[in-house]
C-alpha cells in the first residue's frame, strides 16, 4: 500500500456538477465518514445500520433542519475507495449543498482534491494507476468509441495486458537470479532458446500497443481538420453544409471570412474539429484581411488534416502549386473540388485527372458530402475501431511502452552478445520497472499528485 500525505483524513466534495437541478450528491469517505454524517442525522443511528444501506431523514446543524436527504452506506473495504463512504442526495440547490458540506467540515472533514476519490480507491487497491486514470477518461468521453475505450480500460482490460507481460518476465528474471547464487557450479536455469522466444513474442505486443496510440490519440482528443483555399471557393458553404447550420458567413464577397471559425463534427464517433480559415490569395490591401490569412497558414501547418477546397471552374496550375507544396511540407491532405452543380462531370474529371485523387462535390447542393465524411474518416483510420481490444490512448502509457521496448531490444541483444546473466537480469529488470510505472506498482507521491489532479473534484 503507498502513503501519501493526508491519507487519515476524511474528505467531503460535491460529486455531481455545480448548478441548480432536481438533486445533488455530496460524497464522504474515511474513517470517520459514517460518524461525521451521523453526528448531523437524527432520524437514525447510522453506525448501527448494515452496509449498502439507504435511509431517508433531516441534516439538523443547532436543532435547525437543513435539508430532507437519503444517505447511502458504503462500509469499508465494500466501497469505490476502500474506506467508509457515505453518499447523501439531496435537492439540487447549490445554497443547500454548501450548507451541507458546511455541516461536514464543522465535523472535522476536509474539502477533498481533485480526483482524491480515485486516488484512494488506488491506494487501496482497488484500482490499478490505468483504471484509475480510464476513469477520468471515460468523464471526459464525448464519443461512443471515447467512451468503450475507455470502459475497456476501467474493467482491466490494459491492465491484464500488462500483468501477463510482466509476470512472465519475473518468472525469468527469478531464474536468471537464481543462476547467480549458482555461479560457481555453472549451471543455467533458464532456456536461452525460450527467453529469446518470449522476449520476441513481448516485443511484437508490446509494439502493437505502442503503435494503437496514433488511433488512441485520434478517439481521445478528435482530428483538427483546416479547411483551406481561395477565397470564395466556398469554404464557409461546406462548413455550414457538414454542420447542418449557417454557422459562418456566406457572401460573394471575396475575404469575407476575417478570422478562424472552429466547429466539432461527430463521424462514426471520431471527433472531427473544423476549422474553416481566411481565404489565401496572393495580394490583399486589408490588414484585417492579411491578418486572417496569417492565422489561416499557421492552422494549415499544425492541423492533422487539411480539406484543401478549390472552384471546379478555376485553373489547374493553381491546384497544382498547392498540391506541390502540401507534399513537400508533408502535409495529410484531401483536395475538394467544390461546385459539381456549375459543370459537367465527365468534363470535370478529364481536366482534372493529373492531380490524381480529386474528391468532388457541390456544398452548396449538399452532393457527394457523405462521400466526404468517409473520405475524412479514412484517411485518420487505417483500421476499424474495435474497443475490445486495448486501445493505448494515454501520453503517459505510450512513452512508458517506448522505454519497455527499448530494455527488450536492449535484452535481447545481450543474449546475442552473450552477455553475463546478471547484465541481462537488470535488463529485464528494467522492462519490468517500466511495466510497473504504468499499472502504478512502482509510482512516487508527486507523480499521483499530477496525475489526480487533472481529475474533477468529487472524483
Amino acid at each position: 500500500m503507498h502513503q501519501v500525505t493526508g491519507w487519515d483524513d476524511t474528505i467531503v466534495a460535491l460529486a455531481t456538477p455545480p448548478g441548480v437541478g432536481a438533486i445533488g450528491v455530496i460524497r464522504v469517505s474515511g474513517k470517520k465518514a459514517i460518524s461525521f454524517v451521523n453526528a448531523v442525522f437524527p432520524s437514525k443511528n447510522l453506525e448501527e445500520q448494515a452496509s449498502h444501506t439507504v435511509h431517508v431523514g433531516l441534516i439538523t446543524v443547532n436543532e435547525k433542519p437543513l435539508d430532507e436527504v437519503v444517505v447511502t452506506l458504503f462500509k469499508s473495504p465494500r466501497s469505490y475507495t476502500g474506506e467508509d463512504v457515505v453518499e447523501i442526495s439531496c435537492h439540487g440547490s447549490p445554497f443547500i449543498q454548501q450548507q451541507l458540506i458546511a455541516a461536514f467540515i464543522q465535523q472535522g472533514a476536509r474539502l477533498a482534491k481533485p480526483g482524491e476519490f480515485t486516488q484512494r480507491a488506488f491506494l487501496n487497491g482497488k484500482l490499478d494507476l490505468t483504471q484509475a486514470e480510464s476513469v477520468a477518461d471515460l468523464i471526459a468521453s464525448s464519443t461512443a468509441a471515447a467512451q468503450q475505450a475507455a470502459l475497456h480500460g476501467v474493467r482491466g482490460g490494459f491492465s491484464l495486458e500488462l500483468k501477463q507481460l510482466r509476470e512472465q518476465l519475473l518468472q525469468f528474471s527469478a531464474l536468471l537470479e537464481l543462476e547467480l547464487d549458482f555461479s560457481q557450479e555453472d549451471v543455467e536455469f533458464v532456456d536461452r532458446t525460450q527467453l529469446q522466444q518470449l522476449l520476441a513474442q513481448l516485443k511484437k505486443s508490446t509494439t502493437i500497443l505502442i503503435d494503437s496510440f496514433r488511433l488512441g490519440n485520434v478517439i481521445r482528443n478528435g482530428v483538427s481538420v483546416a479547411i483551406v483555399g481561395k477565397p470564395n471557393a466556398g469554404k464557409s458553404t461546406l462548413l455550414n453544409s457538414l454542420l447542418n447550420e449557417n454557422r459562418a458567413i456566406v457572401s460573394e464577397i471575396a475575404g469575407t471570412t476575417r478570422d478562424t471559425i472552429e466547429e466539432v463534427l461527430n463521424i462514426d464517433g471520431i471527433l472531427f474539429r473544423l476549422i474553416d480559415t481566411a481565404g489565401i490569395r496572393a495580394h490583399t490591401d486589408d490588414q484585417l484581411e492579411l491578418v486572417g490569412i496569417e492565422r489561416s497558414l499557421e492552422k494549415m501547418r499544425t492541423a492533422q488534416l487539411i480539406l484543401y477546397v478549390f472552384d471546379v471552374n478555376e485553373d489547374v496550375s493553381t491546384v497544382r502549386e498547392w498540391k506541390q507544396e502540401a507534399e513537400k511540407q508533408g502535409w495529410h491532405f484531401l483536395l475538394v473540388a467544390n461546385k459539381l452543380d456549375t459543370v459537367d462531370r465527365e468534363q470535370a474529371n478529364q481536366k482534372w485527372a493529373e492531380l490524381g485523387s480529386v474528391l468532388y462535390l457541390s456544398a452548396k447542393k449538399q452532393q457527394h458530402l457523405t462521400l466526404l465524411k468517409e473520405r475524412m474518416l479514412d484517411s485518420v483510420l487505417q483500421e476499424k475501431i474495435n474497443t475490445e481490444s486495448t486501445i493505448v490512448t494515454n501520453a503517459r502509457h505510450y512513452h512508458a511502452l517506448q522505454q519497455v521496448l527499448q530494455a527488450l531490444q536492449d535484452t535481447q541483444s545481450g543474449l546475442e552478445n552473450k552477455l553475463p546473466s546478471d547484465l541481462i537480469a537488470l535488463e529485464i529488470r528494467l522492462c519490468i520497472h517500466y511495466l510497473g510505472e504504468i499499472t502504478g506498482e512502482i509510482t512516487n507521491e508527486d507523480q499521483l499528485d499530477y496525475i489526480f489532479s487533472k481529475f474533477c473534484i468529487g472524483k
